[in-house]
């Protein structure tokens, strides 16, 4: 990966070497252990060089032009001594969290045309899937103007995906949540019948991780305002509806932070969003999202 790729991921809040992991074990999936595309060694010369568009098939939101940059570069390590040691390069013409339409040219990459085949349908999986949950973050986004709520991912991601994921609904005007277990704790149902109540239960996060953020998830105004009590920073109001949320918000709004979920639709998120809670939590935002349509066309040559 070039620093200039690696600067730009870190603008982006993703940690470049997990983003060049995430990229190297893609490929090892469609180049296998001995890093080869039989089709393009066998049809495609070693110096031959093309230029090919990224092109949107599909209206969406595009997310994840950098990481695409990223598979081209790591390909092209692959096979730079074999092409000459001629570069490839990756002018991105669209920039993430823009709304694109069909037809729209996303990116223009040239170099040898084996790195371009070689990479191709990485780089698409990878931008496909991004842009799909930027999408689907959007629609969510849009739903929310003019309310006080955001909307919020979760831990539903795909595995090994996540930092890519996470970083796609920031781009589609979503907020992070926790990465994972290790930078929040969230007290659930399990967590309070295991340690014997709402309050033990915060105690006892307390004692061994101080300074670690702690959301309590609740299911009614009472524990709502135990966990309150307790001192959680903030609470997830499990499947209520939207008249007992209107309650927690007058009982404890001004003292935490409160973030909706469970059965959330676009067709009612604003009127959950109208009675004054913080967040809405969407799973759907990583793990339903479909994918936007988008391909690489190689120009004529001569």
């Amino acid at each position: 990966m070039r620093e200039q790729t690696a600067r730009a991921l870190r603008a982006e809040g993703m940690d470049p070497g997990e983003v060049q992991r995430i990229v190297q074990t893609a490929l090892l999936e469609d180049l296998g252990p001995t890093w080869t595309d039989v089709t393009s060694f066998a049809t495609i010369p070693a110096d031959q060089t093309d230029t090919g568009d990224v092109v949107a098939r599909a209206v969406g939101v595009v997310a994840g032009l950098h990481v695409a940059a990223a598979v081209f570069e790591e390909v092209e390590a692959l096979v730079i001594e074999d092409s000459g040691g001629v570069r490839t390069s990756v002018e991105l013409i669209a920039r993430d969290g823009a709304r694109v339409t069909r037809d729209d040219v996303l990116a223009t990459v040239s170099g040898p045309t084996r790195v371009l085949l070689m990479a191709e349908r990485t780089a698409l999986n990878l931008l496909c899937r991004m842009s799909g949950v930027a999408t689907h973050t959007r629609a969510w986004a849009d739903e929310l103007t003019g309310t006080t709520a955001t909307v919020l991912d979760t831990r539903k991601t795909t595995p090994g995906l996540r930092v890519l994921e996470k970083y796609a609904v920031r781009a589609g005007g979503g907020t992070n949540k926790r990465m994972g277990l290790y930078d929040v704790a969230m007290i659930k149902d399990n967590h309070k019948l295991a340690a014997g109540s709402i309050t033990a239960a915060y105690q006892r996060v307390r004692e061994t991780s101080p300074d670690v953020p702690v959301q309590v998830e609740v299911t009614t105004l009472a524990e709502a305002v135990e966990a309150t009590d307790a001192g959680a920073d903030f609470l997830l109001l499990d499947n209520m509806a939207p008249d007992l949320l209107r309650q927690v918000v007058v009982a404890v709004g001004e003292r935490v932070e409160l973030e909706a979920t469970g059965g959330l639709t676009l067709e009612v998120a604003r009127k959950y969003a109208e009675t004054g809670v913080d967040y809405l939590s969407v799973g759907g935002l990583t793990h339903s999202s479909p994918i936007v349509d988008i391909a690489l066309d190689l120009r004529p040559r001569g």
